[in-house]
């Protein structure tokens, strides 16, 4: 649950520092007075997507850190495990900060995360119902999530679009090969062509090179070998050379050194020096002697390269490159030869089209039960929503073919009396209807979900009295086992409430502040009493106040 919240320069929100309780939590205050800042601050904690906007007006960022407990198991604890993101005194710490210019950092438990890590958290932290949750419930694939989300069925439908999408990919292929057969076999022939050529070119990158280094030896080899004989003869071989100078030379400091000691490091300097020089003329005849005059092989190597660079120029390409060339046209020519029979085509499009209705008709199944258990639930609610005789069903139709939701599509349908057909909600449902059927399948969704905060945000729109009383109770009811906040502006919703908070606004220096209050007894009387009489609050309000809040006045 969540234990701490803190913002700051978020909105209006210049700091709070604000401590949750378990249980039914009700946020009340005034239009404008900044309810929902609290809510969108910690959607941004749980990982939303952030604007610059959001930031308080003259400051560089805005920063928000919320504290929640974690389970002792579950899926939340092993996926911190598996992401090396450990629970310290099994407490989860999200941190978001959103500076002025529009970007955002995060961390998790201290640690820098990207924002699918911080929105996955989020999921097994905290389930969000916002103000307009209900409209969306008109469109048929959030009707179909909320169905596989409620029968936890997501992996599965996942698995499902991602057969489909193969399946669709091979029925494309083979469509593509009927149509394009003429075209394709030109192609073919003109690739098997490319590939038989350059195959028999045999080039080879490593090749290429030791090929260029021995063009230019044996190109220059009669210049190499006079010039090898040079460095020898004024090395070793000559009258002046220079072997037999240092070898005199060494051997007269040596004859130095006996009678000075001084010259012992000129001495060691020097036969260093000679045996250097002595591995530069063995060297240097080593060299010598390999050389060779050989105009047959430079010949032939110089074929090579002219048929090597005159492919590179038909293919305009540096020669470095007919080796991608030649696996391009590989690969091209095995595709084009697999789409050029469209019955192994057609084979292959079976074999992934039997893939799909696997799982495909496993969800069906699934889902009908999903839906009959879910239509059965929330239309019980509804009688006790002031819709007595109404009735909701999850009617499941089939997709021609399939798609990658499914083998069927969803329709949320609805009637107001049992003597009346069922219509579609998006059709039949008046606002306040659509708002409590909308609050039922939120509460009833809620109720089977894993995440231990619940939070709605003025989601009794459109309702009141004794309808309001019903709403509050149920919210009560799922603060037993869950934490529930609850953004309201009905006092009969708020009075249900374990513990109660009042935002308001207020003036400091010329600017407008966010302020929280947390109400004790009488405070929440009060509280009430303005949400039920308004400006003037008079005993009469806040007897009535207290009668619903089961208090002393």
């Amino acid at each position: 649950m969540l234990r701490h919240l803190t913002i700051c320069d978020f909105v209006i929100v210049d700091r709070l520092e604000l401590s949750f309780e378990a249980g039914f939590g009700a946020l009340t205050g005034e239009t404008g007075a900044g309810k929902s800042i609290l809510l969108d601050a910690l959607g941004l904690a749980l990982g939303s997507k952030a604007e610059a906007g959001v930031v308080r007006a003259g400051c560089a960022k805005a920063e928000i850190v919320a504290e929640f407990d974690v389970p002792t198991d579950g899926p939340l604890r092993s996926w911190l495990v598996e992401e090396a993101l450990g629970v310290d005194d099994d407490v989860v710490l999200l941190r978001r900060v959103i500076e002025c210019g529009g970007r955002s950092k995060a961390w998790l438990n201290g640690v820098p995360v990207v924002l699918g890590q911080l929105r996955r958290v989020g999921e097994l932290l905290a389930d969000i119902h916002g103000q307009h949750a209900h409209h969306a419930l008109l469109r048929g694939d959030a009707q179909l999530a909320l169905v596989d989300a409620h029968g936890g069925l997501q992996e599965l439908a996942r698995n499902v679009s991602e057969r489909y999408s193969e399946w669709a990919a091979l029925r494309r292929a083979r469509k593509l090969a009927e149509e394009s057969a003429s075209s394709s076999e030109r192609e073919r022939e003109l690739l098997g062509w490319q590939v038989s050529e350059l195959t028999e070119l045999a080039f080879d990158l490593d090749d290429w090179s030791a090929l260029n280094q021995e063009q230019a030896r044996l190109a220059h080899a009669a210049s190499l070998i006079e010039g090898a004989g040079e460095v020898l003869e004024g090395l070793a071989e000559g009258e002046y050379a220079v072997g037999p100078q240092l070898d005199r030379l060494l051997g007269r400091v040596a004859e130095m050194a006996v009678h000075d000691g001084q010259l012992a490091d000129v001495q060691e300097l020097l036969s260093s020096a000679s045996i250097q020089f002595d591995e530069a003329i063995h060297a240097m005849r080593r060299y010598r002697d390999r050389l060779d005059l050989d105009p047959q092989r430079l010949g032939e190597i110089d074929q090579r390269i002219q048929a090597i660079t005159g492919m590179a120029r038909k293919y305009r390409v540096p020669p470095e490159s007919l080796p991608g060339i030649l696996s391009e046209s590989v690969s091209r020519l095995e595709r084009l030869t697999r789409q050029s029979d469209p019955a192994a085509l057609a084979r292959d499009e079976a074999l992934a089209r039997q893939a799909y209705m696997t799982p495909a008709l496993a969800l069906s199944q699934a889902r009908e039960k999903v839906a009959t258990d879910l239509s059965a639930a929330v239309t019980e609610a509804m009688q006790s929503l002031a819709m007595a005789g109404a009735c909701f069903e999850i009617a499941l139709r089939p997709a021609d073919e399939g798609a990658a939701s499914g083998l069927e599509t969803v329709e949320f349908l609805v009637t107001a009396n049992a003597s009346q057909p069922l219509r579609s909600m998006a059709k039949v449902a008046s606002g306040g209807e659509l708002s409590r059927i909308g609050l039922a399948i939120q509460v009833i969704t809620s109720r089977n979900a894993a995440t231990p905060t619940l939070i709605f945000d003025e989601v009794d729109v459109g309702i009141g009295g004794r309808v309001a009383e019903i709403v509050g109770r149920l919210l009560r009811k799922l603060g037993v086992d869950r934490q529930v906040l609850c953004v309201t502006h009905l006092p009969q919703v708020a009075a249900q409430a374990d513990w109660q908070w009042t935002i308001s606004k207020e003036t400091r220096g010329g600017e407008t502040f966010s302020r929280v209050r947390q109400l004790d007894a009488s405070g929440r009387v009060e509280e009430i009493a303005r949400m039920l009489g308004g400006v003037n609050i008079t005993d009469t309000t806040r007897q009535h106040a207290a009668e619903m809040l089961s208090v002393d006045p």
